[in-house]
């Protein structure tokens, strides 16, 4: 399994990437000085069709659709330390 995901720290950064293993990079990622928490991912079985959804979901429209879905379960990471 292949995951697309966005996180999100309490500045309000995003950080979108994809892996194999969401648990371990999750976990990376907070490994350095940032806290980032997890606000939203996507499952899927093909390694090419998670790195196709990174790329789109890095600029253009799928970038705005989903930030505007999910608007409220981004913002709701800012702020906390």
């Amino acid at each position: 399994m292949y995951y697309v995901y966005v996180l999100v720290d309490a500045e309000g950064h995003r950080y979108t990437g994809y892996t194999s293993n969401l648990k371990r990079r999750f976990a990376q990622h907070n490994s350095g000085g940032t806290r980032w928490n997890l606000a939203y991912y996507e499952a899927y079985a093909d390694k090419a069709d998670a790195m196709r959804r990174e790329t789109r979901l890095k600029d253009g429209r799928a970038k705005a659709h989903l930030f505007a879905r999910a608007s409220n379960s981004l913002r709701s990471f800012e702020g906390l330390k």
